[in-house]
């Protein structure tokens, strides 16, 4: 049985990021995490993905089962994958914040400083050639982080819009979209985020 080294480097390299944030004590977001008994969402889905999808942070439904996007946002997101030929399996979806902020809040500052060197980790493991946010706290913290905060304006103005970056493996595509979360209370723009799907398959070599 022909065994994939890289493949088994990636997973161990994940997991040791996984463990890391089960036991990060400093985040305030810990004891929120053990008093509820909950999960950190650590990210899910191929570990040679091509396309990484990058949220904000868990909610309720992600924290009691320790997989990220799987409530109402998620069958939203689920739905505009599969609406470009691909399935989660053969994409990475993960979040700046791996712990839920109480009551579903934005995640703040603080917790982004101290959860995105995990993200960071997890984009140079994985190297995606295509790196997707869903809203805009991924989108501001992404493309700050890949140099592109000249040409960061609101959602509503670049999402869609594809960025050429440089990541520490080589070029990749970085393209700002909205949230899932979004189509559950403004429906109309549905539509929308299913044409920008069209921009990801535009840029993928499957």
């Amino acid at each position: 049985m022909e065994v994939n080294y890289m493949e088994e480097s990636r997973t161990e390299l994940l997991r040791q990021i996984k463990n890391e944030v089960i036991n990060l004590k400093e985040s305030s977001l810990y004891k929120f995490r053990i008093e509820n008994k909950v999960f950190p969402v650590i990210g899910e889905g191929s570990h040679e993905a091509e396309i990484m999808f990058i949220g904000e942070a868990p909610g309720k439904n992600e924290a009691a089962t320790g997989r990220p996007f799987c409530g109402a946002a998620g069958r939203v997101l689920t739905e505009l994958i599969e609406s470009i030929g691909l399935n989660r399996k053969e994409v990475y979806i993960t979040n700046i914040v791996k712990d839920r902020p109480p009551d579903n809040r934005d995640p703040l500052p603080e917790e982004i400083r101290i959860y995105s060197p995990f993200l960071d980790r997890q984009i140079d493991i994985i190297q995606p050639k295509i790196i997707a946010t869903l809203g805009r706290y991924s989108m501001a913290y992404v493309m700050e982080k890949f140099s592109l905060q000249n040409e960061l304006k609101s959602i509503s103005q670049i999402h869609g819009k594809v960025f050429d970056a440089k990541a520490s493996y080589g070029e990749i595509k970085v393209i700002p979209l909205y949230h899932p979360a979004v189509a559950l209370y403004q429906n109309s723009l549905k539509e929308q985020m299913f044409k920008d799907f069209k921009v990801i398959k535009s840029f993928y070599g499957k």
